[in-house]
């Protein structure tokens, strides 16, 4: 079935209180993509977030963010005040996110919220089902806080290396703020779950994104060391990132630590299947970020300065898919399979039956054979104009070198392109007209915005992770979205 969609991050809705969250714009925003034919909503990760504000570098693979808690309904339940919300800075721009001002104004109304919070049966219910997970982030995060907000391989060896009796002492010490995050979890979940529900009747699928690599700073490496490359004193042996390449001189260094792989094989992968168990419980449809770690892994000496030493090693491959789908039956994924590919990665993929990814901002930068030219396409596929990670399609335009203008002119048949205002709609119609089975557009090429409203530039930091949509996903967009949808056969026509 051929099928459309939009990518749009959680926190770039627009909404009160400084970053986008599950409020009634969130609703409002479904609602549009419906009258709009579209089928999915994409999403970046949920969890909470830290130094560099990156959802791909979260402190929990299974917490979500407070950030995205709507205050609306603590303030209708009578935890906050509303004059008590206005009263705190979440900032004052409303296409941009402010982090440390939400930092300092969110968790405080949080922590009011959950003072005057009196536990009931369902949250009783929540905090029991989720305690596998719930207990360790709760108290990661208390100590966190304990220890001024360090990484956990600062902190106090008794509580770094989670000395039963320290442990214990802080359960005691910390009783309050560990509750405190267990019922921002509890609210968030909650809220969550109400959105996708609502999505779901509203003919709206929600694709997920698991990112393939956890947080060193995160409660899964300080309670489950064993899970990951460390040494006798719980510190990485090796570090992901990618070789140098044509787009990185000194390659990436991202620095999330590595799995032990052979100890996943002899627990039969016990832990990724609840980490893919749980994601499950949250999306309908998941994408696997960096697919090619699972056949070879980039491996980077830990205390290096950049990704120009390492080496690739074998990860666990097809084996762990094949697992994965004995496991949990056939489920909705779609392998993030971007950058140089191997023969034995392109066969995993083939193997998997899983659909890869193919990006328009890449296909016109080498010859005729390029895959990701739309001529080149299997059916089972998603097409993007850009990704997160990529310049808006207008923005890419713009540097864009003369000698590949006129490639791409000459592909499309259109002599004046680049000299329209809204020329991302002819790379929409490129995507939206080919035989991939999905396609999704990031909202900010319907929108024709420019690399003001870049979500990322990958190895940077400043503003990435901060734009937000304001008031310009009007009717007249969501009209010209529904035709170009209906001309494609990505939709029913309208009678």
């Amino acid at each position: 079935m051929r099928e459309s969609g939009v990518l749009l991050p959680v926190f770039s809705l627009p909404s009160n209180y400084g970053i986008g969250c599950f409020s009634t714009e969130a609703y409002d925003f479904i609602r549009k993509l419906k009258e709009a034919g579209q089928k999915k909503w994409q999403v970046l990760p949920l969890g909470p977030t830290g130094f560099g504000d990156s959802p791909y570098q979260s402190f929990s693979t299974f917490a979500g963010n407070p950030y995205f808690i709507d205050l609306g309904p603590l303030i209708d339940e009578g935890l906050v005040a509303k004059e008590e919300c206005d009263a705190l800075d979440f900032g004052n721009q409303r296409d941009r996110i402010d982090y440390e001002k939400m930092y300092h104004s969110r968790f405080k109304i949080l922590d009011l919220a959950h003072r005057r919070f009196e536990r009931n049966e369902e949250y009783d219910d929540f905090v029991a089902k989720n305690s596998w997970w719930l207990e360790d982030y709760a108290l990661f995060m208390a100590l966190k806080d304990k220890h001024k907000g360090a990484s956990w391989d600062r902190w106090d060896l008794p509580y770094k290396n989670r000395d039963r009796e320290a442990i214990d002492e802080a359960k005691e010490e910390l009783k309050e703020q560990i509750e405190s995050y267990q019922f921002q979890q509890f609210y968030f979940a909650g809220q969550w779950q109400n959105l996708r529900r609502y999505a779901n009747e509203n003919g709206v699928k929600i694709i997920g994104d698991i990112p393939i690599y956890v947080a060193f700073d995160s409660a899964d490496t300080w309670a489950n060391p064993e899970l990951f490359q460390f040494d006798e004193n719980k510190e990485p042996i090796c570090v992901a990132g990618c070789p140098p390449d044509y787009f990185s001189e000194g390659g990436q260094l991202w620095g999330n630590p590595l799995y032990d792989w052979e100890y996943h094989k002899k627990t039969g992968f016990r832990w990724w299947f609840k980490r893919m168990n749980y994601t499950f419980t949250l999306f309908d449809v998941v994408r696997i970020d960096h697919f090619r770690g699972f056949d070879e892994y980039y491996s980077i000496p830990y205390g290096r300065e950049d990704a120009k030493v390492g080496e690739w090693l074998p990860g666990p491959g097809i084996e762990f898919f094949n697992a994965l789908k004995e496991e949990l039956g056939q489920q909705r994924i779609i392998a993030e399979d971007l950058g140089l590919l191997t023969e034995s990665v392109m066969e995993m993929l083939e193997e998997s039956g899983y659909p890869g990814m193919k990006v328009l901002q890449f296909a016109f930068d080498s010859e005729w054979d390029n895959n990701y030219l739309p001529h080149t396409y299997p059916h089972n596929c998603v097409v993007y104009t850009g990704t997160h990670d990529n310049e808006t399609t207008k923005g890419w335009m713009e540097g864009v070198p003369k000698e590949i203008q006129n490639y791409i002119t000459e592909y499309l048949g259109r002599e004046d392109l680049f000299h329209q205002p809204e020329g991302s709609w002819e790379f929409i119609r490129m995507a939206m007209s080919s035989v991939a089975d999905l396609c999704i557009i990031p909202l900010q090429d319907y929108l024709s915005l420019g690399n003001e409203a870049r979500i990322n530039t990958p190895s940077t930091l400043g503003e990435n992770w901060s734009w937000r949509l304001e008031d310009q996903f009007t009717s007249e967009v969501v009209e010209k979205i529904r035709r170009m949808t209906e001309l494609y056969g990505r939709c029913h026509r309208r009678q």
